[in-house]
């Protein structure tokens, strides 16, 4: 899986991209990771890629022009040969990223990211050339890099290949519901000791604990998501 990012400050993407998972990811050669300056698609000698705002206001405004030439150059001229390649504006008016979302980009071969930064960007790059707008939460960050960088972990991780599959199948949010609490040795600390279910080897009685678990916890927390899941189950009762 491919993802390019469309950035004024490709520097902050070195070290989170380049670490650990993803890292070892990009080496084995299960995703690729293109940071692209904005800045190089400029017109001016000062390599500006904002301006005031028509009409007046606080703040400054990314131009389109930059973004445009960027995302043509490298994705494709026209809304043809960019079909399939998902345009995404990571911005705080968007849709909210969930598993759900990201499992559905994880399906696409190549997904090309916007940070988005200041008051926003030009309403014309929104209209005609963004395709999707994502929020990675109820808050406003100072720009985008950040929240792409969000994007691609939670998206890249669920490649095919990139993490072992047991793994994904378990962690919270995959399943409908929070993930349950894990143990590791010494089976007793400072007085504090691993339930013994756990310790039995009985694999059924284990598998009921964490579901039972999973579901005590994810009502205590995300009542929500509990009452979403128990409803898809036909469970609301329980």
């Amino acid at each position: 899986m491919r993802f390019d990012i469309f950035t004024t400050l490709p520097a902050m993407f070195q070290g989170p991209l380049t670490e650990s998972i993803l890292r070892r990811a990009v080496e084995r050669g299960l995703l690729r990771i293109e940071v692209h300056d904005l800045r190089d698609w400029a017109t001016d000698r000062h390599r500006t890629t904002d301006d005031y705002p028509y009409g007046g206001g606080p703040g400054m405004v990314m131009k389109p022009e930059p973004i445009f030439a960027a995302v043509e150059e490298v994705v494709g001229r026209t809304p043809e040969e960019r079909e399939g390649v998902p345009i995404i504006l990571m911005d705080p008016a968007g849709e909210v990223l969930d598993q759900r979302l990201a499992e559905e980009l994880a399906r696409c071969p190549r997904l090309a990211i916007i940070c988005g930064h200041y008051e926003g960007v030009d309403e014309r790059a929104r209209q005609h050339l963004v395709t999707r707008e994502i929020s990675i939460g109820d808050y406003v960050l100072s720009g985008g890099e950040i929240a792409a960088m969000v994007l691609v972990d939670v998206v890249g991780r669920l490649v095919p290949g990139v993490i072992d599959q047991a793994s994904k199948s378990e962690e919270s949010h995959t399943s409908g519901l929070l993930e349950y609490p894990q143990y590791t040795r010494p089976a007793s600390f400072r007085g504090m000791d691993v339930p013994e279910v756990l310790l039995s080897g009985n694999h059924a009685a284990i598998a009921r604990w964490r579901q039972e678990q999973a579901l005590k916890r994810t009502r205590e927390r995300r009542p929500d998501m509990a009452e979403r899941w128990l409803r898809e189950r036909g469970d609301e009762g329980a």
